[in-house]
Formats: C-alpha cells, structure tokens, sequence
C-alpha cells in the first residue's frame, strides 16, 4: 500500500485522490472560512489556522481520507443499486454545507456528502424507501405541539403545555405532510448512517489515513 490511502474491497484508493481533494478544498475555501463544511469535529479545520501543526496536518489527511473512501463505498453502492448520481459538483460547491449540518451529520458525512453525488444519490434512495407510519407522525405532532403554535399564539406568548386552546395551534392535516416528510428524512439519514458504518467496517487503511478517532495513533482524536 506503498502509494494507496485504503484498500477497499480489494481495490485500492491511491494517496493522489486523497491529495487532489485536499488541493480543491483549499483552493475552494472562501477567505475566513465561513459556511465551510470542513470546520471539522475530527480535524480538518486545521488549514484554517496560519500555520497547522504537524498533528493537525496528519490529522487533515486523515479527514481527508474518510470523505475520499466515503465517496468510493457510495460509487460500489450506487452501482449495485443501479443508481446513476448526478455529474460532479464544481470545487467552489464543495464547501456550501450549512453549519447545522456539520452538527448534525457530523464533519465526515457532510463533507462527504458536499464532496460526492454518489453519496447525495445513495442517501436521496435511502430516504425515499423509508415508510413512515401514521401513527408516528401523529406521536410526533402530539409530543411537539410547541413547534406548531399559529402565529398568533406565537406573538401572544402562549404557553403550549400550559393553558393554550386548541386554536392556538396549527390543524395536524395542515401540517401533517411535513412532518412526515421531516420524519422520512432523519430515518433516511439514520439508513444512510447504518449503511456506512458497515461498508467501512472492512476497509483497509494504509499508515497515516487511518480514522482520525483510531485511538492507535497518538494524534486520534473524536469530538462530536
């Protein structure tokens, strides 16, 4: 694995790809790096910073290398399913991932998803096949009545677990369809989770592109 980053089910992903996508995200990253997508939780915020250290810098590449394997594993699952994705996005698109979703999906996933339509079409298919029954959408309106106050009650200061009236909120058929839709799209994620935690469990990784959580290597580190 001379001049490979990772072996995936014995094809290898050669330390160029993982060099090439380094080079687009800093040629790609807007000056003082707003709205980038790799403010990462597992250290590829490090070229933000003057001069990173050689940690962070070992740490970047790391990053660097989930998101490139990431994006291989959503080609062979896309291929499988018969997918075709979408062209490739242009460097200065790669970073247009919101900062809620970094939280949300963590650094690795939403870089990969900004970096690979492969992955955007693999998590659009996971989405689209998940049921989601009445019942749970009507638990959700239920248990969540305060994300539904009209905006009346919502400018009134209406306490809803207090004493607020049944037309202080919105009618469940009114908003029926984007909670189902809401609820359609964490379980998609979940799938889409659970989908590459096992298509990575067999990769391989070559001596410096490990996960930058593999607390085998005294840089690792894993925040969330």
């Amino acid at each position: 694995m001379t001049d490979d980053a990772a072996v995936v089910r014995g094809t290898t992903v050669p330390k160029d790809r993982v060099d090439t996508f380094l080079e687009t995200l800093t040629a790609a990253r807007p000056q003082g790096g707003a709205g980038n997508c790799a403010t990462s939780h597992d250290g590829a915020a490090a070229d933000r910073r003057p001069s990173a250290t050689p940690s962070a810098e070992r740490q970047r590449r790391r990053w660097a290398t989930q998101v490139v394997v990431a994006d291989e594993l959503a080609r062979r699952a896309c291929a499988e399913r018969r997918l075709t994705p979408p062209e490739d996005v242009s460097p200065t698109e790669l970073l247009a991932v919101a900062e809620t979703d970094v939280a949300d999906l963590g650094s690795i996933v939403a870089a990969a998803l900004a970096h690979s339509p492969a992955a955007r079409a693999l998590l659009a298919e996971l989405e689209a096949e998940q049921e989601v029954p009445e019942e749970a959408v009507a638990d959700y309106y239920e248990r969540n009545l305060d994300r539904f106050l009209t905006p009346d009650a919502l400018r009134r200061g209406v306490d809803p677990f207090g004493r607020a009236a049944p037309s202080d909120f919105l009618p469940f058929g009114q908003v029926r369809q984007g909670v189902a839709r809401e609820l359609r799209r964490a379980a998609g994620r979940r799938a889409f989770f659970a989908w590459f935690d096992r298509a990575r469990a067999e990769v391989v990784y070559a001596a410096g592109h490990e996960h930058p959580g593999d607390p085998s290597h005294p840089d690792h580190e894993h925040r969330h």
